[in-house]
C-alpha cells in the first residue's frame, strides 16, 4: 500500500504540501508557504506535522513561493535530504528563496520598529542563511529524465505549462507484480499562451493530485492583449500612471511580451514602462538564458531577431532610489511590481501613493488569494491597509482573468478528456472551497470519475 498525506493546499489555494509514501520512501511533494488568510499563514509557524528529518526526499512542481516558500524554514529544522526539481525551477528558486528570506526580515523589522508584533522581538519566519542552506540541498533534473528512488520507484518531471520550469511531478511505483502511476498536477498552464509550452498530455494514470484554483470560473473569450490595450489607451486619456501588481514570475515576463505586441501593432502608444521588482529583473534575466524552453513561436521569434520581453522603453529599477523617483511619472507611465497579490515588496509603496488618486489605474493580472490586499482592493472595498496605514481606494480598478497562468475549469476538463483511462481515484486540491467543489461536480458529471475532495492533514491509504 501507498499512504498519500495532504498537509496543505486543502480547502485553500496556497501552502502546497503532500507526503507520499511506498517502497520505504516518504517524499514531500511541494514545500509551500500559506498565503492569505490569518488563520493559513499561522500555519507557517507551526510544527512541521511529519518531523522533517523523517523526509527521504522533496520533490517541487515549480518555483512559485506558495509551492517552495517553506523549504528555508523545513531545512532548518531538520531536513538533510535532496530537493528535486527542474533545472529552470533551480535557477528561479535561486532567485525567490533569497527574495522570501528577505520579506521575512523585513516583515520582522517594521514590525518592530512600529510595535505591530505581539513578541518582542519579532523574529522571521527564516533567514538568508536558513535560505542558502536550503539551496545546498537542491538537485536539478531535466524534463523526462528518470530519477530512480529504488528499483521500485522512479520519479520525472513532465512540463506542466504554467511558468518557466514548472512540472508535473508523474511518479511510478511497484508493489509486488502491481504498477501504479501517481501523478501530483502542480498548477496546471493554458495552452496557446505566449512565451511558454502547453502542458504535456498525462496518460496511463492510477490517482491523479489535480489543482482547482479556477474550478469554478473560466477566463473568458475577450483576448487579454485586447483587454490590455484598451486599459492602457484609458489609462492615458486619464492623465494617469498605470500600476500593475504582477508576479514576478511568470506574469511580468507574459506582460512584457504582450505590452510589446502591442507597440509593434500600433494598438498602445510607446510609454516608460518601469519593471520595479529586483526578483522579476533578475527572473526575466532567467528567462532570457533558458531560451531553449519557450514555445515555437517564441523562439522563431527570437531566431528573427526580437527580445521578445523588452518593450521600446523599459526601463529597470534595481534600487529604492530608483523605485522612489517612479512617483514623479504623474501619467503616460506604466509601472509593473511585485507581489502579484500587494502581500509585500516595492508594491506597496506604489499603491500607497496610487490609489488615492482618481486619474491613476490599477490592474489585476492574476488570481488574488482570500484575505489579501489584492483581494480586498480588487473586490471594491473603498480602504485597505498598507504599512498599518489606511489608504482610500479612488483609483480605477481593472481586472484581466485571461493572463492567469492557471488553467480555467474547462482548460482542465480539456487536459483530463485526454487521459486514456479513468484514473482509479481523483484528489482535488489547491483551490478554495466553492472552486474544488465545482470542479470536483464537473469532473464526477462530464468524465464519471472517482473524485474526493481531501481535508487538511488527511490520509489516505491506495493500493
Amino acid at each position: 500500500m501507498h499512504q498519500l498525506t495532504f498537509l496543505g493546499a486543502t480547502g485553500t489555494v496556497t501552502g502546497s504540501r503532500f507526503v507520499l509514501e511506498t517502497n520505504g520512501q516518504k517524499m514531500l511533494i511541494d514545500c509551500g508557504l500559506f498565503q492569505g488568510l490569518k488563520k493559513n499563514r499561522l500555519k507557517n509557524w507551526d510544527h512541521f506535522p511529519v518531523p522533517p528529518s523523517e523526509i527521504n526526499r522533496v520533490f517541487l512542481t515549480h518555483a512559485h513561493i506558495d509551492h517552495s516558500g517553506y523549504l528555508p524554514r523545513f531545512c532548518k529544522y531538520g531536513f538533510s535530504g535532496k530537493i528535486y526539481c527542474t533545472t529552470a525551477t533551480h535557477a528561479l528558486c535561486e532567485i525567490m528563496l533569497r527574495d522570501s528570506a528577505h520579506l521575512q526580515e523585513e516583515d520582522a523589522f517594521w514590525a518592530n520598529k512600529k510595535g505591530f508584533s505581539k513578541h518582542s522581538p519579532a523574529l522571521p519566519l527564516y533567514t538568508g542563511e536558513d535560505a542558502e542552506k536550503a539551496l545546498s540541498h537542491f538537485e536539478p533534473r531535466h524534463y523526462g529524465q528518470d530519477i530512480f528512488l529504488t528499483e521500485k520507484v522512479r520519479v520525472k518531471f513532465k512540463d506542466a505549462g504554467h511558468i518557466l520550469g514548472s512540472s508535473f511531478i508523474d511518479i511510478k511505483t511497484t508493489l509486488g507484480n502491481q504498477k501504479r502511476r501517481i501523478v501530483f498536477s502542480g498548477d496546471l498552464g493554458r495552452p496557446v499562451r505566449p512565451i511558454l509550452r502547453d502542458p504535456v498530455q498525462a496518460f496511463e494514470v492510477d490517482y491523479l493530485i489535480l489543482e482547482s484554483t479556477y474550478g469554478d470560473r473560466l477566463h473568458g473569450d475577450k483576448a487579454p492583449e485586447e483587454e490590455l490595450a484598451r486599459i492602457i489607451n484609458e489609462s492615458v486619456k486619464r492623465g494617469g500612471a498605470l500600476v500593475v501588481p504582477s508576479f514576478a514570475v511568470g506574469r511580468t515576463q507574459e506582460l512584457l511580451f504582450s505590452i510589446r505586441e502591442l507597440e509593434e501593432k500600433g494598438k498602445i502608444p510607446v510609454l516608460p514602462v518601469y519593471v520595479d521588482s529586483p526578483m522579476a529583473i533578475n527572473a526575466t534575466e532567467v528567462f532570457e538564458k533558458r531560451k531553449g524552453d519557450y514555445n515555437l513561436k517564441a523562439k522563431i521569434l527570437e531566431l528573427n531577431g526580437k527580445h521578445i520581453l523588452r518593450p521600446k522603453e523599459i526601463r529597470v529599477c534595481k534600487d529604492r532610489e530608483q523605485s522612489k523617483a517612479i512617483n514623479q511619472e504623474n501619467s503616460g507611465a506604466i509601472i509593473i511590481s511585485a507581489s502579484g497579490m500587494v502581500t509585500g515588496g516595492r508594491i506597496l509603496h506604489h499603491l500607497a501613493y496610487r490609489l488615492p488618486r482618481p486619474q491613476d489605474t490599477v490592474l489585476f493580472i492574476g488570481y488574488q488569494g482570500e484575505g489579501t490586499r489584492g483581494r480586498t482592493i480588487a473586490d471594491g472595498k473603498p480602504v485597505v491597509k498598507i504599512h498599518g496605514e489606511k489608504v482610500p481606494v479612488r483609483a480605477k480598478i481593472e481586472n484581466i482573468s485571461g493572463f492567469s497562468a492557471h488553467a480555467d475549469y474547462n482548460e482542465i476538463l480539456a487536459w483530463l478528456m485526454g487521459f486514456n483511462r479513468p484514473p482509479l481515484k481523483t484528489f482535488i486540491v489547491h483551490g478554495e472551497p466553492n472552486a474544488s467543489e465545482s470542479l470536483a461536480k464537473k469532473i464526477r458529471d462530464k468524465l464519471g470519475w472517482e473524485v474526493v475532495i481531501p481535508q487538511y492533514q488527511e490520509s489516505f491509504e491506495i493500493d
